[in-house]
């Protein structure tokens, strides 16, 4: 297994390690909701979704929040067609 092997793409050329992944989950869940408004607060939101709407909010282990404007099941896809082709 290649180093790269579990980045995935989360949208508009912006990739995560997804061994670091603790959570996916939809923009409009409460847990999203909080977990954004604490990344905000420490400097730790990234927003990637180029100006689009946020469908997506991913939790990494190091306190990191990405903001995607992909569906949670499209990243999971990518996920799954890489576990796939290993």
């Amino acid at each position: 297994m290649s180093n790269n092997a579990n980045i995935v793409s989360i949208g508009f050329d912006n990739y995560v390690n997804f061994d670091r992944v603790i959570g996916v989950l939809a923009a409009g869940n409460i847990q999203a909701k909080k977990h954004t408004a604490i990344a905000k607060e420490e400097d730790k939101l990234v927003d990637v979704s180029s100006g689009r709407k946020v469908r997506t909010v991913i939790i990494l282990d190091n306190g990191y929040v990405f903001l995607s404007a992909l569906t949670p099941e499209t990243i999971t896809d990518r996920v799954k067609g890489k576990e796939e082709n290993e």
